[in-house]
């Protein structure tokens, strides 16, 4: 998943004498296949991402070629899927065991984080004597909306002349924390490296890949439906921002944090438990049982009002264009809460009832009812 790792992966090939073919069908590299099969399993089925450990022997020729060329397959799987959800996964999975194995490099790191970063510096903490890294603040402005909790925002980070320390945190030394900030590079580099793949894939190619594909799209279809939290509510209802934020964290996404701020307090606007909303959650890439509990109930008891409709605008949470949901489209409709009164109303208005059309009576209803 290195910037460095596509050359490496076509030196791999050339020394080795194997073509895309070979690595499809060959019988002598099954073993390539198995492992590229178990990363993609791991990716779908585990919400901690791809093991970091590996079962490979790293010592050998051979052990070093499975494994660059197991990642090579398990991209191509994904590639000749053209499935957005499996796209989603597989990246989360690898930028995860990234993470981790960035974490406990000591001897390699600072070449991984400037491979990544337009910069690096290492201090000693005055307090600790332990090894604090300091990264360009351009760099951690890039990166940190996309990820969640205090601890990223450059407010609550120490900064001294253009650079942001990245010092020790929630039981993470100073290089895990820095290597959380290189996942979003490793999930940047890995979603535009796959998607020049599949503009470039032929159907023909693809075609070669159908059963792999078939499979892991099946578990993929089997995992989603079983981990989606379902509550009392009629999820007919729910204003497409919402329903688009609960899918998205189910799949591994990693929703912003207006994204998920609306999500809990619209959860708790449709009466549902802290434990339900918490279990919305529960997909997050970065999930962790405690901090969600927190961050849910500081929701719940402050009462917050989910947000507008041009609040979630600004912040790229409406996921919806002109002509893609009628109700969407009324000059009224300002706020998620709106849109579920109205189809509410529709849902129990008696089919013989006379009176105004239904787009009035709408309107009326969620107007008098937001005052």
């Amino acid at each position: 998943m290195l910037p460095q790792g596509r050359e490496h992966m076509r030196s791999v090939l050339s020394e080795n004498g194997i073509t895309v073919e070979d690595l499809i069908e060959a019988p002598w590299l099954e073993d390539v296949r198995n492992r590229g099969r178990l990363r993609l399993l791991e990716s779908v089925m585990h919400r901690d991402g791809v093991d970091a450990a590996t079962v490979v022997d790293l010592s050998t020729d051979l052990g070093r070629m499975t494994e660059s060329l197991s990642f090579l397959h398990a991209m191509l799987v994904v590639c000749a899927s053209f499935d957005e959800r499996l796209l989603a996964r597989w990246i989360e999975g690898e930028a995860s065991r990234a993470d981790q194995l960035f974490g406990m490099d000591t001897d390699n790191f600072d070449k991984i984080a400037t491979s990544y970063l337009s910069g690096l510096k290492e201090e000693q903490s005055s307090g600790t004597r332990e090894i604090e890294y300091w990264v360009p603040m351009s760099d951690f402005i890039e990166l940190c909306p996309r990820i969640s909790g205090n601890y990223w925002r450059l407010a609550n980070r120490p900064l001294r002349e253009g650079w942001v320390c990245m010092n020790a945190s929630s039981g993470e030394d100073s290089r895990q924390r820095t290597s959380r900030l290189l996942k979003e590079r490793v999930r940047e580099y890995l979603d535009k490296s796959c998607r020049e793949r599949m503009e470039r894939m032929s159907d023909e190619f693809a075609a070669l890949f159908s059963e792999p594909v078939e499979r892991i799209t099946g578990l993929l279809s089997e995992r989603v439906s079983a981990e989606l939290p379902m509550s009392a509510a009629v999820r007919e209802d729910w204003p497409p921002c919402f329903e688009s934020a609960v899918s998205e964290l189910n799949q591994g996404v990693n929703v912003n944090h207006v994204g998920r701020v609306f999500l809990a307090s619209f959860s708790r606007s449709l009466g549902h438990s802290q434990e339900q909303t918490c279990a919305f959650f529960s997909g997050a890439p970065d999930y962790n049982a405690e901090t969600t509990s927190y961050q849910v109930s500081h929701v719940y008891e402050r009462e917050y009002t989910p947000h507008g409709c041009a609040s979630l605008k600004t912040s790229a949470r409406c996921p919806v264009n002109i002509g893609d949901d009628r109700l969407c489209d009324q000059e009224w409709m300002t706020h998620p809460l709106k849109y579920l009164r109205a189809k509410q109303r529709r849902r129990f208005q008696a089919p013989t009832e006379a009176g105004p059309t239904q787009e009035s009576e709408a309107k009326g209803s969620v107007s008098g009812n937001s005052s």
